[in-house]
């Protein structure tokens, strides 16, 4: 069986996937994001800043994996943020940033872009890499002071791009979606589906 490594520490992508049958080795980039970014040029598209991230983490992923498990598996790296007026919005730095954020996007649209990138390693050779971004319509709530409050409190928008989930308690505050819930989490399975048969595995390969 090829064995799957998820290049991210988000319990959200580990959940997606544990669901859907897989049990993947975690193992984190640790890719500085901020430096990535900056190396890209100002009219680089918001779906492929998080394509490029998510290349970027699975590249040093699978540089870092010892020869046994390298001897056949599939890197799956992904980076998620939010798009909100003209902007990528990311993790909130602060409880004040959260508390910004969602006085921001409150009552409105925005749209979560999650780049993927899958690499298909052969006896420690990276055999075939693709990668391609997938993008998600929110239709945000417009919480009360006290629940944004509480929310902020939980810690729980600090961990996550654009301050918000939808499979937790953010999941109050999202009225309704367009497009892959599970993308929205941080791993579309449709898109990764895709890619895995991009590089020649199927499902039943990696379950």
């Amino acid at each position: 069986m090829t064995r799957v490594v998820l290049g991210s520490a988000s319990p959200g992508r580990l959940k997606v996937l544990r669901q859907a049958g897989i049990d993947p080795l975690v193992v984190v980039s640790g890719v500085d994001e901020d430096a990535v970014i900056a190396a890209l040029g100002s009219d680089t598209s918001p779906g492929d800043v998080v394509r490029i991230l998510a290349q970027a983490k699975a590249d040093k992923v699978a540089a870092r994996l010892d020869d046994v498990i390298a001897a056949d598996c599939v890197v799956v790296g992904c980076d998620s943020m939010l798009y909100l007026d003209g902007q990528l919005v990311g993790k909130p730095a602060s409880a004040d940033a959260a508390r910004t954020q969602w006085q921001s996007m409150g009552g409105r649209v925005g749209q979560l872009y999650t780049g993927h990138c899958v690499a298909r390693l052969l006896d420690g050779n990276a055999n075939r890499q693709v990668s391609e971004s997938s993008t998600t319509t929110l239709y945000f709530a417009k919480p009360t002071a006290s629940d944004l409050e509480a929310y902020i409190r939980s810690g729980e928008p600090l961990a996550v791009a654009g301050g918000f989930t939808l499979d937790g308690l953010g999941g109050w505050f999202v009225d309704r979606i367009e497009g892959d819930p599970s993308n929205v989490i941080g791993l579309s399975l449709p898109l990764t589906r895709r890619l895995l048969s991009r590089i020649g595995l199927s499902i039943a390969d990696v379950w």
